[in-house]
């Protein structure tokens, strides 16, 4: 659409460069973005943090690339020789690599690659990506959830059937007691941050569970200082001091959950109406009235449901002894006591106490959980034990608990009509992982590695990557190195030539989210956010030959004979198709920028809401919450969660006495945004945080550059003194290796002497068995001094 250059106005907008998308209004001054502010009357506009507020930078940014280019020169030579190359050009040439590789290897050879929405403006046009990778036939795709996600979106599918918390989220305008675990809304979610602060002004309790004590682990009436990797065993201790004082809501547990469920001890599966005699799959308990097993009832509550205690249980085929599933899980429990708990975690027993009575004596009780607790060897263990502790509550879906927001009807464009089973099953890493990411559709970054080296399960030939890093914003960069290096093709979208788009054939030029239009159907933080449908106006001309990635992906479907799934090029039909059940066309958006706004109310407990099988339930095998997975049973793994302690512990490497974990930092989207001088002045260089003491002990004073060795890699920083971590843990920080020439901030290589390159140094080697997850969050590492000045291998 055409912009006025000629006047001074004011838009309202919101900012997409990270998940929490606040609420913005924008001043544009003869052509050009003047600035960017929070929007008070936007549901998520209270506040805008720095990186939004330095939007005209970003734009104006001189290290932008600005036209399509491609590479000249061998892959192995350190200088690409690129050269500028116009749109047809850049589109036609990607889509006849692409749609060769596929005739002669096939679709799945060819994978899609993007940046996490959660922290990026990725949101805008993702599913428009994944609509182009099914429409071209390929089950792979890497979003990184393996790091950023999983176990706030998937994990708990095996055991609530949802996307518990990140997609049944805290009624943080309601809830009695918050719980952040791993999570620092001030720089993760800043609307979650001021909606929190909002509720502990009107009496909620805060607890947050943090190595630091940072952002609203200031605020909180219990700060948990768990170590790193131990977060598992923290749920634990909590569940077992909640059940030991009869701190849970056993109505709830007996009709909505297999907590009364039989285990048999000979096979460890659960016990069925069918092993009785009896017709149909239902599963059995024991009524302590009838001193009998009996079929379970979906929503019946009856008190004589046994929980606790071993039973004998005829069967046709003679006695079984089994045990309720609530008195296995009990029996986990209480083997992580507060004495046993503290010595794992550094939680003192005694607030371990205080916090569980503090969660029954607030409830109700919402809780979110980050990429903190989901970067570790244990992450799926650790985040189904955070969600049977909150099965304890019975909040689930209940006003002020985590609840299934109400959403304006619109339609879903992803493409998953495009893929058969049999293509879909072709994932890789699903072989390995059956139930983690690869299960849907999503492939972990270490699985795409190998099939590309390796060629399995077969191998991969080509990339299409939308403003990822892998080199820098996933573990193992050497291995990224090798990779990227071996593609037959790879094209690259993004707004620099970053490390991963060094090895690109093809560098396409983005542009920023303030430079195009952005539909958001739901802001996600509450019933009145939910409600609001926003179109984003572009609020400046793209610079230079940028363009919004969602043009490029219909561009390059019609290219590529995929039009007529793509409404034969037409990006506006596209989006009245994601309108058209909500009612709402996108003439009525484009003339209102604040958004139109839909009346959405939250019906609580919908699980118990009468469907035609009876209570609707929940979406799992049982529709039940399943305490009791049968299905990881099935699969080889624990059915109930039990602590297991990091893969790489100091005390498996005595050479690294610390534990190593890393943090976000509000200024920057993941490896972006390091060359915007408004930041960078704020925070030069890479920084590592350690206890004085730690620093002492190794000759290393505040501000020295120091060496951090693990056993995977090195890496170097400057040292920052942090009195609230541990003496023995280490906070650094991923992304760095962009220059800022306006200030004379220095570049860092990717890899290998003299880069500061964090994810570099942990590996692929002792990882989540069941997702995948790398422990970014959890690793082991030693510390040593450099000295004051900069080292000399850092790039100027």
């Amino acid at each position: 659409m055409a912009l006025d250059a000629s006047t001074r106005t004011t838009v309202a907008s919101y900012c997409a460069l990270c998940t929490s998308r606040c609420g913005a209004v924008a001043t544009v001054e003869g052509g050009r973005l003047k600035a960017l502010a929070p929007d008070p009357s936007h549901p998520t506009g209270k506040a805008l943090c720095l990186k939004g507020k330095m939007a005209p930078e970003m734009v104006y940014d001189p290290g932008r690339l600005l036209h399509p280019v491609r590479r000249t020169r061998p892959k192995g030579d350190p200088d690409p020789g690129w050269e500028r190359i116009t749109w047809d050009e850049a589109l036609d040439l990607v889509a006849a690599r692409l749609t060769a590789l596929a005739a002669a290897h096939g679709p799945e050879t060819v994978a899609f690659n993007t940046a996490s929405p959660s922290t990026s403006a990725l949101s805008d046009s993702r599913h428009w990506v994944v609509r182009l990778r099914r429409a071209f036939g390929s089950p792979n795709q890497s979003t990184s959830y393996e790091l950023c996600g999983w176990g706030r979106w998937m994990a708990n599918l095996y055991s609530f059937g949802a996307a518990l918390p990140a997609g049944v989220m805290p009624d943080l305008e309601r809830a009695g007691c918050i719980l952040l675990w791993g999570y620092n809304p001030t720089v993760s979610r800043i609307a979650h941050a001021t909606a929190t602060v909002a509720a502990v002004a009107r009496g909620a309790k805060l607890i947050a569970v943090d190595p630091r004590n940072a952002g609203l682990a200031r605020r909180a009436d219990e700060w948990l200082r768990v170590r790193p990797g131990t977060d598992g065993a923290l749920a634990l201790g909590l569940s077992h001091v909640m059940i030991r004082n009869g701190w849970h809501d056993a109505a709830f547990l007996r009709a909505w959950t297999n907590a009364p469920a039989l285990v048999r001890e000979d096979d460890g599966r659960l016990l069925r109406a069918a092993d009785l005699g009896l017709e149909g799959d239902a599963l059995v308990g024991w009524s302590t009235a009838l001193g009998a097993p009996t079929p379970l009832r979906l929503g019946e509550a009856d008190p004589a449901l046994a929980l606790t205690g071993r039973v004998e249980v005829p069967t046709p085929d003679g006695p079984v002894p089994c045990r309720p599933v609530f008195d296995l899980w009990s029996e986990i429990c209480a083997r992580h006591d507060p004495a046993t708990v503290e010595a794992l975690t550094d939680v003192p027993a005694d607030q371990i106490e205080r916090t569980a009575e503090l969660i029954h004596t607030s409830r109700p009780l919402a809780y979110m959980t980050w990429s903190g607790l989901e970067q570790q060897s244990n992450a799926t263990q650790s985040a189904l034990a955070i969600g049977l502790l909150y099965a304890l509550t019975g909040d689930y879906d209940a006003p002020g608990g985590n609840v299934e927001l109400p959403v304006v009807p619109q339609a879903d464009v992803q493409g998953g009509e495009f893929l058969s089973p049999e293509q879909r099953a072709k994932t890789v890493g699903r072989e390995t992982r059956p139930l983690g990411p690869a299960a849907f559709e999503e492939a972990n970054s270490a699985d795409i590695y190998r099939a590309i080296l390796e060629g399995e399960p077969y191998r991969i030939r080509g990339l299409v990557s939308f403003g990822s890093n892998l080199v820098m914003a996933h573990a193992d960069g050497d291995a990224a190195v090798k990779a990227l290096a071996a593609l037959d093709f790879h094209v690259h979208v993004d707004l620099r030539l970053n490390p991963a788009a060094a090895f690109a054939d093809v560098v396409l030029p983005a542009a920023t989210p303030f430079e195009t239009e952005g539909l958001k159907v739901g802001f996600e933080i509450s019933a009145e956010a939910n409600g609001l449908v926003q179109l984003r106006r572009p609020l400046v001309e793209p610079q230079g030959e940028a363009r919004a990635d969602a043009e490029i992906v219909f561009d390059l479907a019609r290219r590529m004979g995929l039009g007529e799934r793509f409404w034969d090029g037409d990006l506006d039909a596209g989006m009245r198709a994601i309108l058209a059940p909500s009612g709402i066309d996108l003439e009525t958006l484009r003339a209102r920028p604040e958004g139109v706004r839909v009346p959405l109310a939250h019906r609580p407990r919908k699980y118990a809401e009468a469907g035609p099988d009876g209570p609707r339930g929940f979406a799992t095998p049982s529709r039940r919450v399943e305490l009791y997975s049968q299905t990881l049973l099935d699969h080889g793994h624990d059915p109930l969660p039990d602590y297991q302690p990091p893969l790489v512990a100091p005390r498996h490497a005595p050479r690294y006495p610390l534990t190593l974990t890393c943090a976000k930092d509000t200024l920057y989207c993941e490896t972006q945004n390091r060359g915007v001088p408004g930041l960078r002045r704020r925070q030069p260089d890479p920084p590592v945080d350690l206890h004085p003491q730690a620093a002492a002990a190794r000759g290393i004073a505040e501000g020295d550059w120091v060496r951090i060795r693990t056993p995977h890699g090195a890496s170097q920083a400057r040292a920052r003194f942090d009195r609230t971590l541990a003496p023995d843990v280490v906070c650094g920080q991923h992304g760095w290796w962009e220059p800022c020439e306006e200030i004379g901030a220095p570049g860092y290589p990717a890899v290998g002497p003299g880069n500061a390159n964090f994810n570099a140094m942990i590996g692929h080697d002792a990882v989540d068995p069941l997702s995948g997850s790398v422990p970014l969050r959890a690793y082991v590492c030693e510390v040593e001094r450099i000295g004051p000045e900069t080292p000399p291998l850092i790039k100027r």
